[in-house]
């Protein structure tokens, strides 16, 4: 069998996630069990203070990360041996043999387990258990309460009124609590299904053809979708991959330009869920919840928002709506048109913000749809991107949803019409779009050819005047006609709308009214063109797709224009989220447009949508032309973040340039080659468009994204470049990884031509190729440079090999390397035949410009022998002035004699950063490691733990002995489960399972000692005190804290008077922790003067009799 573990074994994020909300507050037991370390629980616990199901998902991501065999039955192991259920069967039999149910009392863990299932229903349950509703509202007051807390409050306050409470009652209030949940859960499930039916069962592909609705599964088409991995557009195979991506955070974020799609995407998960189509991603989900953000304007509470919409004819209550949400274990959310949410800018706190940011609804699955990203929100999501319709989706679309059995012709008829449009070709990758197109090309044997966007949308919006008409009685067509034309009112309220701050994208009826008139307001609606939906307010108006709002906002743009035109309406009008009002202006107006462009190239990346602009134009080609030559004196970029029709666009700007003989700067394609580079001739883009060779192009750069271009690519680049008659160069940015040599094949013409062919790794080098020598060189130019290089262990092989040529490369020609950083990528063998050893297998030898090596270990035990064959490594590279360890490694406490003398006398500087606060330096001359005078400011915090190496505790003890000496501030020193004793002279502090001892530290200002369920008789503890006393900083000592089991000390100290008095005359305060609930603390404090332990309370009450004593005595 291979390494690496079957598919069934794994341990995904969405199982870890499962079990977290099913675990929640026994998380810490279950963190024993699988030897998490106790600081690393308690680090966890205060970082997600709020969060009990979040602190468990951390606690488990650290124990996959970390643990040797992270299977699924070791998960399920260390749940049995927790023995919950079966301390509770056990218990349960022994009371049913004994006829007394009241002997066995709930315990912690059980109170625990008990509040973890189904915590929504804690009211439920409250009730089942006669808890009274004035203190169940009281429970519920309390803010930032987490269902999984007011549950656990609950039992709590049941077992204040209970004298022994026993667990049958809860046992029996728990199973009546479930049944009530299993029907609200049915019902909730069953009513949200019919409210999408009602949805998924009405689409209008065209808005004024209302008598012909298709189901969503007869009309939805895959159309393209791509997900951001490491900075990186990667396609997926399929919109379902989006919720099964394993990968993906619990928020996701689907992006899509206008009309691509994203709310078509959610009715197709809603029939999905509601129909149990096999196979897709919610088919098992209990709950689904889809929101149209547009309606929720004003609406506070999620809960009230899905009663309002989506179960208004249901006798569903809004409490009982949260508690099945927040008991559920399947639950997805998906948020529709965040970009058209009225209060998605405003800073009021509503739920939808906060489930945006992730303070609400942590751990369940959101997905949200948007134009663009949302102002605030949590920058953990996964981001996905719609890309369109591609010519399989659009093939398949015409035969499903648009000819149906009307067999091939009628399919080519569609196809043949959009081929004598080619400029359509772009915007029918838009779905909403084609969708119009191919159902138009479909029914009109009149449709013509376009030469714009403009000119289609202009011929669609005339097919909409007349298909309504057409259809009215003659006495009212005369009346309403004068519509089609006389739109002015309609105009400034949808460029109103969208100009604004935050725009306005629906408005009540008696305000369109009011605007339009009535007649005008009915006929839009009529004409499907507005919209009139309901929402928290009543009933608003808004248009059928943004788009259309866009159309008829330029229509009041271009007017604005023609005249004496202020740029300040432009303020808030951005182009990346309006484009198509920008092209629509343009192409309504010649004069307009001139002016708009002007605007556009002032804006940061204007040129982009100019281009777009630009090919709206019909009119004057002198201007044209005089617009290409500028645009083309800047870089021309076609970025993989890009559509396809900005990038498109820009290929066709290219193309223009080429054949009026306009000189074109540069072209820079930004992460948008595709791995296969180049196809018949042409480059290759990811999107599939081909870059075909330009003859006035002067300058291609490329930067990839982990893009691999392997010898017969190169020759293939090289071969497409020898095809550009003007070029003067080929520039490689990071992110292209190049051959180390070319073959023979390069075209001889390339040679004399002396084309520049460079690269740029981004380590400080810029290397040029020699066509010639078929070699990587550095030009002079590059030679009052520097290099610094980082080698990782998931690099890839000739990745390494490049490292190892720059280092080589830099050394040749006396290049300064300032580091070389080898990130958890040595082998264990750290050196062979005098060269350093990488994991995998590659030589690194040494560089006689390099200046310092660092080196990021990964449990990396570097003993004696090997440090010396480092020693010897670094003094082969002559201008070496550091080597640098950083935490990760192990390293020796001293090295033997064989350091070599010439290191001694050059005072290389080998330094030691073991992630606690120091850095170290070690004394060549004195074979030790000491603490140099750059340290003295800083401070020191080391925690012991059990399971920790011979050497690593070793190291410990050596760093306290250390920064004691040099007068260092100890700021806290935790020694979780080492048993450390102390005899009662309290000289030192030994650990008893090591065999090491903690000499007096004079700068130790904290001590933790944490042994979970150890008793300790009182001369360990007056040892311990005894010890700390002599410590003569010591602020706090204290006795666990890490929750479990606690601590067992004696309730009081005795026989230790004088040691008191020392500890109360410094002020030190003392602690126990006596809890074992992994929700909350409960300290306990040693009275410094009797010795008896006191709870906080007590000790306050104490403190303020003294005081009024002291004040007596006065």
């Amino acid at each position: 069998m291979s390494g690496t573990r079957s598919e069934e074994s794994a341990v995904s994020d969405d199982y870890l996630r499962d079990l977290s909300s099913k675990i929640v507050g026994l998380w810490r037991f279950l963190g024993r069990e699988l030897k998490i370390p106790q600081q690393t629980l308690d680090r966890i616990g205060s970082n997600n203070s709020n969060d009990v199901t979040a602190k468990c998902y951390q606690s488990l991501l650290y124990w996959r990360k970390n643990s040797a065999n992270p299977s699924k039955q070791v998960l399920e192991d260390a749940r049995q041996n927790m023995n919950i259920d079966t301390e509770e069967r056990s218990a349960d039999s022994s009371s049913d043999r004994q006829g007394d149910h009241k002997v066995h009392p709930v315990t912690e863990q059980q109170r625990l387990a008990s509040s973890s299932e189904k915590a929504g229903m804690w009211r439920y349950l409250g009730e089942e258990l006669h808890i009274p509703k004035s203190v169940l509202d009281n429970i519920e007051m309390k803010p930032s309460r987490e269902a999984v807390n007011r549950c656990h409050d609950v039992l709590l306050q049941w077992e204040q009124t209970t004298s022994e409470p026993p667990r049958l009652v809860l046992k029996q209030a728990q199973q009546k609590v479930d049944e009530i949940y299993t029907g609200l859960e049915e019902k909730l499930a069953r009513a949200l299904k019919m409210t999408y039916k009602k949805q998924y069962d009405a689409i209008q592909p065209i808005p004024y053809i209302r008598d012909r609705l298709y189901r969503i599964d007869r009309i939805f088409v895959e159309g393209g979708v791509k997900v951001l991995v490491a900075g990186s557009w990667e396609r997926l195979t399929s919109y379902q991959d989006i919720l099964k991506d394993k990968r993906a955070t619990l928020l996701r974020v689907i992006e899509g330009d206008p009309g691509y799609g994203k709310s078509t995407l959610a009715l197709e998960f809603a029939y999905d869920w509601g129909e149990g189509v096999k196979g897709s991603p919610v088919e098992n989900v209990r709950i689904l919840i889809i929101l149209r953000l547009r309606q929720l304007g004003g609406v506070q509470s999620i809960y009230q928002a899905i009663k309002w919409f989506l179960l208004s004819e249901e006798n569903v209550k809004v409490g009982d709506i949260k508690a099945v949400i927040e008991s559920c274990h399947s639950v997805k959310i998906i948020l529709d048109g965040h970009d058209e949410y009225p209060d998605r800018d405003s800073e009021n706190q509503s739920d939808i913000r906060k489930i945006v940011m992730r303070e609400m609804f942590k751990n369940l699955n959101v997905s949200l749809t948007t134009r663009y990203l949302p102002k605030h929100y949590d920058q953990s999501a996964r981001r996905y991107r719609l890309t369109g319709f591609d010519d399989r989706a659009r093939d398949e679309y015409i035969r499903k949803a648009v000819v149906g059995d009307a067999g091939e012709q009628a399919v080519r008829r569609v196809k043949q019409k959009l081929k004598d449009n080619p400029i359509l070709s772009d915007l029918c990758d838009v779905p909403l779009i084609f969708v119009m197109f191919a159902h138009m090309a479909h029914e009109k044997e009149d449709f013509r050819k376009f030469k714009s966007v403009t000119e289609f949308f202009r011929y669609m919006i005339s097919c909409f005047h007349h298909h309504l008409l057409s259809k009215m009685r003659d006495t009212n067509v005369g009346k309403l006609r004068r519509f089609e034309n006389d739109h002015a009112s309609l105009d400034q309220m949808a460029f109103d709308g969208l100009s604004q701050e935050h725009q306005q994208l629906s408005w009540s009826v008696e305000e369109v009214r009011r605007q339009l008139g009535d007649d005008c307001c009915e006929y839009y609606v009529r004409l499907g063109i507005l919209i009139k939906e309901e929402v928290a307010a009543g009933v608003e108006i808004r248009f059928y797709h943004k788009l259309f709002c866009e159309w008829f906002a330029a229509h009041h743009l271009a007017r604005l224009l023609a005249g004496d035109w202020d740029p300040s309406v432009l303020e808030y009008v951005h182009p990346y989220d309006l484009q198509y009002l920008y092209r629509f202006t343009c192409g309504l107006s010649q004069d307009s447009s001139e002016r708009l462009i002007n605007y556009l190239r002032e804006l940061p990346g204007g040129d982009k949508f100019t281009i777009l602009c630009l090919l709206e134009q019909t009119g004057d080609h002198d201007k044209f032309m005089d617009v290409v030559r500028d645009l083309c004196r800047e870089t021309l970029e076609i970025s993989d973040d890009d559509n396809k029709l900005m990038q498109r666009s820009t290929l066709q700007l290219l193309e223009i340039a080429s054949s009026h003989s306009v000189p074109t700067i540069c072209l820079h394609l930004d992460r948008c080659l595709s791995e296969a580079v180049t196809t018949g001739g042409n480059l290759l883009l990811n999107s599939g468009l081909h870059v075909p060779p330009s003859t006035t192009l002067e300058t291609i750069e490329i930067t990839g994204k982990d893009l691999d271009i392997l010898t017969e690519k190169m020759v293939g680049l090289l071969a497409y470049a020898d095809k550009c008659d003007e070029l003067k160069e080929l520039k490689f940015n990071d992110g292209c990884l190049l051959p180390l040599t070319v073959p023979a094949q390069i075209p001889p013409s390339l040679k004399t031509r002396n084309i520049g062919v460079r690269y740029d790794r981004g380590h400080g080098l810029v290397y040029r190729f020699d066509v010639g020598a078929d070699q990587w060189v550095v030009p002079g130019s590059s030679k009052s440079r520097s290099l610094n290089v980082t080698m990782k262990n998931d690099d890839s092989q000739l990745e390494q090999q490049w490292c190892v040529q720059e280092l080589n490369l830099a050394s040749a020609a006396g290049v300064p390397t300032i580091c070389l950083h080898l990130d958890r990528c040595l082998s264990e063998a750290v050196t062979t035949g005098g060269n350093l050893l990488l994991n995998s297998g590659q030589h690194v030898p040494p560089s006689s410009t390099l200046e310092t090596i660092e080196i990021t270990g990964k449990d990396l035990d570097i003993p004696k022998e090997k440090m010396v064959g480092l020693l010897a490594y670094a003094d082969k590279c002559d201008e070496l002035k550091e080597l640098k360890f950083n935490d990760g490694c192990l390293l020796p406490l001293t090295v033997p004699a064989q350091i070599p003398p010439s290191l001694k006398t050059r005072n290389i500087g080998v330094r030691y950063d073991r992630g606690h606060g120091l850095v170290y330096r070690f004394d060549l001359g004195g074979d030790q490691w000491v603490v140099p005078e750059s340290s003295e400011s800083r401070s020191l915090k080391v925690t012991m733990e059990d399971d920790d190496s011979q050497l690593e505790q070793q190291w410990c003890v050596q760093e306290l002995n250390l920064a004691s000496a040099a007068g260092i501030p100890i700021a806290r020193v935790d020694i979780d489960g080492c048993s450390p004793v102390a005899d009662q002279s309290g000289s030192s502090l030994a650990l008893r399972r090591s065999q090491l001892s903690l000499p007096i530290l004079s700068t130790l200002q904290g001590l933790v000692i944490s042994d979970w369920d150890r008793r300790m008789d009182n001369t360990e503890v007056v040892g311990i005190l005894s010890y700390t006393a002599q410590c003569a900083a010591v602020k706090v000592l204290q006795f666990g804290g890490h929750i479990g089991n606690p601590m067992q000390l004696p309730d009081r100290v005795q026989g230790a008077e004088p040691i008191l008095s020392t500890l109360r005359s410094r002020n030190v305060t003392v602690k126990w922790d006596i809890s074992s609930n992994p929700l909350s603390y409960s300290w306990k404090y040693l009275d410094l003067l009797s010795g008896r332990w006191e709870t906080e309370g007590e000790r306050e009450e104490r403190e303020r009799q003294d005081q009024e004593r002291q004040k007596q005595q006065r």
